[in-house]
């Protein structure tokens, strides 16, 4: 029977201190791959402790790929074992936040597109009432009196030395990342920072992208004339076999929640992910951060970077989901070889982003702001959510209706039932005012393609029109 004392967790929750300790146990073999482990209630009767805080620990640790379960038979620890690769500890971290830029619907399969909707499940802009203008022009009226001769200085190439620090202590404090202020180079959106990263690792890479994806990266690679393959996800993220047979140089993933099926990349095939990386010296991975601070059950996800002690992991991540998709500040953080490159050949470049902004956003970070604005906001969407699967809830038919992957992030998954093509579908709610994609629009291998599953974003819903907006979806279908 597992056997912990709690006199020295200090203020960590209950769950959090239990799920470490297992984890640290399991990283550390002294709990066998496929070893069976104690139920929750017995467990929890060992420990003197509520048969909830066991099954929250246990359902971190299986969001994490560190156990799994069998129906009727309980939980088993996983293998996570890599035959080339070590990793560190990242048990000493808090969750954190982060938001990537509004997702780009134009493809083939995209037949309207209508400036206004009764309500739209695609696009995620944020709702005024929730941005903390009091506070942010606030800053800015600090950042004038008081930064006066530094605003008038050009930033450095990395951009500003103080938002740069800001950024290193948030990803501290909240994705367990031991970095460098010297490592950040911070940008005007992503799009920016990929085009930089091009010119780093090279116009001869061969960079992969996962399929199903966000459509917008790959035309990005594109436009920057790079050869560009589109790699199929398993169940547990993107398939190393067919990575591996691409002969890809970069792979680009969204491994903390995939968009847009919602996979959780387990720490078994991020162990995989990093072991492909080593076996040379062109490889790298990009990893884009883009909404893990949403995760609306449990600990955020660890990021893929800290635990990376091979220098081969890009970390990308950008405010426009955090704040709003129109504040355009994005960063990165490079491997140290990779910031002396960056350093040699690419400072000459200027910073995109205005010393305003960086210096009123590393203030709004600094003074714990945008930890209490995500807080605020998690609350919000996850009674959006709530208040959305309540409405589908009651319209549901089981044989009809699926959902799937509603704790990942800011968005879910609903299959339907139905006979009519996702294309009409697409069209039919457009006409009923409701903007709304398929996943089937996010493949690049068409072969591949899960019909009748609807994306559904929520993080720029208005909850005073769900019923009727749910309603009009349901009489498309």
């Amino acid at each position: 029977m597992l056997t912990y004392s709690f006199d020295d967790r200090g203020t960590e929750a209950l769950y959090e201190y239990l799920y470490r300790q297992i984890k640290d146990d399991i990283s550390n073999n002294k709990l066998k791959p496929k070893e069976k482990l104690p139920s929750k209630r017995a467990l929890a009767k060992h420990l003197d402790i509520s048969t909830i805080t066991v099954e929250n620990a246990y359902s971190q640790l299986m969001a994490e790929g560190y156990i799994y379960s069998v129906p009727r038979s309980g939980f088993y620890v996983s293998d996570i074992s890599a035959d080339d690769y070590k990793f560190s500890d990242t048990s000493q971290y808090k969750p954190r936040t982060y938001k990537k830029d509004a997702k780009d619907n134009n493809n083939q399969e995209t037949i309207l597109d209508s400036p206004k909707y009764f309500m739209d499940f695609v696009n995620n802009n944020t709702a005024p009432d929730n941005f903390p203008f009091t506070r942010w022009a606030k800053l800015i009226r600090e950042t004038m009196a008081e930064e006066r001769d530094n605003l008038m200085i050009k930033s450095p190439s990395l951009g500003v030395y103080q938002l740069r620090c800001a950024i290193v202590n948030y990803l501290y404090q909240f994705r367990g990342m031991d970095v460098e202020p010297e490592q950040v180079v911070v940008g005007a959106g992503t799009e920016y920072l990929y085009g930089l990263i091009i010119q780093l690792l090279g116009h001869e890479s061969k960079y992969a992208v996962e399929d199903p994806g966000y459509q917008k990266i790959a035309r990005i690679y594109k436009a920057n004339k790079v050869k560009c393959v589109h790699i199929p996800l398993d169940n547990e993220g993107i398939n190393i076999d067919a990575l591996e047979e691409s002969a890809a140089d970069v792979v680009h993933i969204t491994p903390s929640h995939h968009f847009p099926t919602g996979i959780v990349t387990p720490i078994s095939r991020r162990h995989e992910l990093l072991t492909w990386a080593l076996k040379s010296e062109k490889r790298y991975i990009i990893e884009d951060d883009y909404d893990s601070e949403f995760r609306l059950l449990g600990k955020p996800i660890p990021a893929l970077q800290s635990i990376d002690m091979s220098n081969k992991v890009i970390y990308i991540n950008t405010f426009s989901k955090s704040l709003t998709s129109t504040i355009r500040i994005s960063y990165m953080v490079l491997p140290k070889p990779l910031i002396e490159r960056y350093n040699k050949e690419l400072s000459f470049y200027a910073c995109t982003v205005s010393n305003f902004e960086q210096y009123t956003l590393a203030k709004f970070l600094e003074r714990g702001y945008l930890e209490i604005h995500i807080n605020r906001m998690r609350n919000y969407y996850r009674k959006t959510r709530d208040i959305l699967l309540e409405n589908i809830m009651k319209r549901k038919d089981d044989k009809k209706i699926n959902i799937m992957e509603e704790d990942a992030g800011l968005h879910f998954l609903l299959q339907v039932d139905t006979k009519i093509s996702d294309k009409q579908l697409v069209m039919r709610a457009a006409e009923n005012g409701i903007n709304v994609s398929c996943l089937s629009q996010y493949y690049y291998d068409r072969s591949n393609i899960k019909d009748h599953i609807l994306v559904i974003n929520y993080s720029g819903v208005d909850t005073e029109y769900i019923e009727e907006g749910v309603d009009r979806l349901f009489e498309v279908f």
